[in-house]
């Protein structure tokens, strides 16, 4: 069975609405705002696109990334030459200029973790994310805490009443800029 691991930029107060500076959210772009640039903290998101076998994705994020991940050819080359996946039940199409394999279901993509090949990477997509957490099917968090409460914006984690999960922290780091990094292994 492939793992199924969702990665994410978020707050200490667990927002990771567009960090990036994507439209549409008041706090924007937190990631670039006052706070160092570190290489070493970024190491993870590197190493992330060596070792995924795919890449899955909401509608959103794929809408988002579509037009932009295939020119930035250094950054994401890992990213724009893997198979890519978007789960949505309203996505006509997908994008010609970043082609994906669109799921329509959460039992699908279980059906995906059942196939042979590397992890499966869950970038931006929170809603996705939660779903897929409130499924039993995320195997593993690969987060960066960034020092910011940015309050009101979409949350990594779900507020569904639910058993509670129990994560064992499996690697973490933190940079002199204040961010950390924590990798967690949802037990089962």
């Amino acid at each position: 069975m492939r793992q199924l691991i969702v990665t994410a930029f978020i707050s200490l107060d667990g927002v990771m609405e567009a960090p990036g500076g994507e439209a549409g959210y008041r706090n924007t772009g937190w990631t670039f705002k006052d706070i160092e640039f570190v290489p070493e903290a970024y190491e993870l998101k590197e190493r992330e696109q060596e070792e995924a076998g795919a890449l899955l994705l909401g509608r959103k994020s794929y809408e988002a990334f579509a037009p932009v991940w295939p020119t930035m050819v250094d950054e994401f080359a890992g990213y724009n030459a893997m198979p890519r996946y978007v789960v949505s039940t309203t996505l006509e199409k997908d994008d010609e200029r970043w082609p994906a394999t669109i799921l329509r279901s959460i039992d699908e993509v279980a059906a995906l973790k059942e196939t042979e090949g590397g992890p499966i990477s869950v970038h931006g997509s929170a809603t996705l994310g939660q779903s897929l957490a409130d499924a039993g099917l995320v195997d593993r968090y690969h987060l960066l805490v960034f020092p910011k409460l940015l309050g009101a914006g979409k949350r990594l984690f779900s507020e569904a009443d639910k058993d509670a999960t129990l994560l064992e922290l499996v690697e973490h780091e933190v940079y002199k800029n204040g961010i950390q990094k924590q990798v967690f292994d949802v037990v089962k």
